[in-house]
């Protein structure tokens, strides 16, 4: 499933069997040949204590994501001069500032890819159209320069585990992952995937993350919800595995002793806080942030939420991420209206709240691309309202739009609206 393209199954029967229900549109142990410890809590107990975290921002965090991914938010579309894409760069700085928001989250590594220059993965076809074509500069460069002249903080985002998306057109370039390690690589309906389960591959993730800080004074790195993918359904509505038999045999022939399920989500629990061992020791005050899927795990919710399970279905264990320290802030994907009962906004704020032993800051992201020219649209009021929530229910915070161009087009007046409403101090 396309990212941020879940929220109408949110309350979906097809779910409801699970406990659970998704929206539109985030390590000190060697995860090596060696099989795992005998269960997932072992691991997590042996753990050293969490890392010190960098200091809070002094403002309220006001940010929007820059996907770049089927160019969604920067470049407009595939092609462009070089010119036209700086260009574009500077005026969607302009707009950030102008607004008042203080950071940006710039997706630089969509699908094993890079905006950036790289000598470990091709350059992204969103720039030129083809994979691998240099785009004449460095995009990343470019935005860390505009972003400071604004005041405003960078943050690189990264996808550890998508390696092919849907909208991708051109062939991948010989330096591409699924050319060079096809093994690591499984097709999952129109998508290709990086399996978690393959040591290399995660190795790999946290070369690409050390190389980028080591050249790029980046104030944050942040992967969102994709870690195994949405699951896909056949014709009968029944969930498709994922074709991950390869990964699982050899762990069981190691003496692996978890069950299926535990251990995809030992994969992803040792790639979090291996990411985030590795961000603090090679750029020391790098805050590391994860956007995870909105609802907690259905044994942890409050009454009377429902939905899609990510522990169970994206083997992700968040909870566990923020016991641990594994992230220096949360940023929940909360895209439902205030007033829809079985997610509801403020309840989930409070709720992610209480499972965060160790107090990092909670930044939710807000859906504001459903603002649009659609019937459906929501309307401004929408967001400035879960604003006003988040300042009640976790004072000094603060929050991230999805995404940058729905403020960039001031759709029905949203850009307008904060300006001169919440964004008209600099923040409490």
């Amino acid at each position: 499933m396309k990212r941020r393209d879940l929220l109408s199954l949110a309350t979906a029967p097809l779910l409801a069997a699970c406990g659970s229900t998704p929206p539109v549109p985030m390590p000190a142990t060697p995860h090596d040949a060696a099989p795992p410890p005998p269960d997932a809590s072992a691991s997590a107990a042996s753990t050293p204590a969490a890392l010190t975290p960098p200091a809070l921002p002094p403002r309220e965090w006001r940010a929007a994501w820059v996907a770049t991914v089927a160019n969604i938010d920067w470049p407009s579309r595939k092609g462009l001069s070089t010119d036209a894409q700086q260009a574009e760069i500077r005026a969607l700085c302009d707009t950030a500032q102008r607004i008042g928001l203080n950071a940006l989250i710039l997706q630089v590594r969509p699908a094993a890819d890079a905006l950036y220059e790289s000598a470990l993965e091709p350059w992204s076809e969103v720039l030129t159209g083809t994979q691998g074509r240099h785009p004449g500069y460095d995009p990343l460069a470019v935005w860390l320069a505009e972003a400071r002249l604004r005041g405003l903080e960078l943050h690189a985002w990264i996808n550890p585990c998508r390696a092919r998306h849907s909208t991708a057109k051109s062939a991948p370039a010989a330096t591409h992952l699924s050319r060079t390690h096809a093994d690591w690589v499984r097709r999952y309906g129109d998508q290709l995937w990086i399996d978690p389960g393959e040591p290399l591959a995660a190795e790999h993730t946290l070369t690409i993350v050390r190389d980028l800080l080591t050249r790029y004074a980046v104030d944050g790195i942040h992967i969102d919800d994709y870690f195994y993918p949405y699951p896909i359904q056949d014709a009968a509505k029944n969930d498709i595995e994922f074709p991950d038999d390869s990964t699982w045999q050899k762990y069981l022939a190691a003496g692996g002793a978890l069950p299926r399920a535990d251990w995809r989500r030992d994969n992803i629990n040792r790639l979090v806080q291996r990411l985030y061992a590795a961000v603090h020791e090679v750029r020391p005050g790098t805050r590391v942030g994860i956007s995870p899927f909105g609802l907690p795990r259905p044994e942890l919710r409050p009454p009377g939420i429902t939905g899609f399970s990510q522990y169970d279905k994206l083997y992700a264990d968040v909870e566990l991420w923020l016991k641990e320290g594994w992230l220096d802030y949360l940023a929940p994907q909360l895209y439902w209206p205030r007033a829809q009962a079985a997610q509801a906004f403020d309840v989930l704020l409070q709720a992610w709240m209480a499972l965060n032993p160790l107090d990092r800051p909670i930044h939710p992201g807000l859906f504001t691309s459903r603002i649009d020219a659609t019937p459906q649209s929501w309307q401004p009021d929408e967001i400035l309202g879960q604003i006003d929530s988040i300042r009640r229910l976790a004072p000094g915070s603060g929050h991230i739009h999805f995404s940058l161009a729905a403020l960039a087009q001031n759709r029905r007046g949203i850009a307008d609206a904060l300006r001169m409403g919440p964004y008209t101090a600099p923040g409490p």
